[in-house]
């Protein structure tokens, strides 16, 4: 496989996912339909009780990243014998209501995404107060720790904004849009915060309504078609990047189109040359290693971390890594 950039010191949670990227395409077959057959028999590796996990996020519907952080987060609750509820709403009041409700029904561990933290404060207190651990995963890791979580698991989003900016610089590019498709999520703006931090160029911000593609694409096309200076587009999701690809043509545009995260239109996409790379957070990862995490807290106290987030990301992924990361995107773990 090859060896992927990456512009984080903690290789934690790396260590844990050997069995997943260390495979051959038909070593991952076998692996995946291993999982399959223990998921359809309720197969556990472990003798502990079921615990109940709650995973809330504010994922909106259809949302492929999301759909991978829900795969290893299944994953790995087949293997720790646990019942894995998940729910998730892009409104932060209502995710604060789910996990409100999954308190109620008293689980055993609960998973939470912080992307609008201070609309989360009060229910992930409740939740702590209650004796239930949380976890918090790939947003607020700025916030977890002062809201009594165990531990964060994502990547530091500033890092990663600041890993982008120093590819662009290496790629020689003056003039950039940072496409934020979520207004008030946290984690986005850090992302830009960070870019603007070390890109030498300039950077402009341009918010869309990342709930309509049609007008995120034609807010794109216009800002392409009246700044012809922009040289470079970077998307913050990966069902954006092809977003962007559509307009940078409806624009007759050169921009180079740059995306945070990974699936396989993106892989897709690095590999015939329509996009230049992607920042890849590793939300199979994410998923699986807040219930693993949670697990171990319930088995055996332990938790990991150190008082710091777990980091698994950012890694820079070009065209030089798409096809050994094809079999990964194609079967949705990557």
């Amino acid at each position: 496989m090859a060896r992927f950039r990456t512009w984080t010191g903690i290789a934690l949670a790396g260590a844990l996912s050997l069995s997943l990227v260390g495979c051959s395409s038909t070593g991952g077959k076998r692996a995946e339909d291993a999982r399959k057959a223990a998921a359809a028999q309720g197969r556990a590796a472990v003798d502990t009780p079921r615990w109940t996990v709650a995973m809330i996020t504010h994922s909106g519907d259809g949302d492929t990243f999301w759909d991978i952080v829900q795969s290893g987060a299944e994953q790995a609750a087949v293997k720790d014998n646990i019942n894995f509820l998940y729910s998730h709403d892009d409104e932060a009041q209502q995710q604060a209501q789910l996990v409100d409700a999954a308190v109620d029904k008293k689980v055993d561990g609960i998973i939470v995404t912080l992307a609008k933290p201070d609309a989360m404060k009060a229910a992930v207190a409740r939740a702590v107060k209650a004796g239930i651990p949380v976890v918090t995963v790939n947003s607020g890791s700025a916030e977890s720790k002062e809201f009594g979580a165990l531990t964060h698991i994502g990547q530091d989003e500033t890092i990663a904004g600041e890993a982008v900016g120093e590819e662009l610089n290496e790629r020689g590019r003056k003039s950039a849009v940072c496409v934020l498709h979520e207004q008030g999520n946290v984690g986005h703006e850090q992302r830009c915060d960070g870019l603007e931090k070390t890109f030498d160029g300039k950077l402009q911000r341009l918010y869309v309504t990342g709930t309509s593609m049609p007008d995120v694409q034609s807010a794109l096309e216009a800002k392409l078609q009246t700044d012809k200076s922009v040289d470079t587009v970077v998307t913050l999701g990966a069902p954006y990047a092809d977003t962007a690809v559509k307009a940078k043509e409806g624009a007759n545009s050169k921009a180079e189109i740059d995306t945070f995260d990974l699936n396989a239109k993106v892989a897709a996409g690095l590999k015939n040359g329509t996009l230049g790379f992607a920042v890849d957070q590793q939300p199979y990862l994410q998923g699986y290693e807040a219930v693993d995490l949670l697990w171990l807290y319930r088995y055996n106290a332990d938790v990991l971390g150190g008082g710091q987030p777990v980091l698994t990301g950012p890694q820079i992924i070009t065209e030089d890594d798409a096809d050994a990361l094809a079999d990964y995107t194609e079967r949705g773990t990557r």
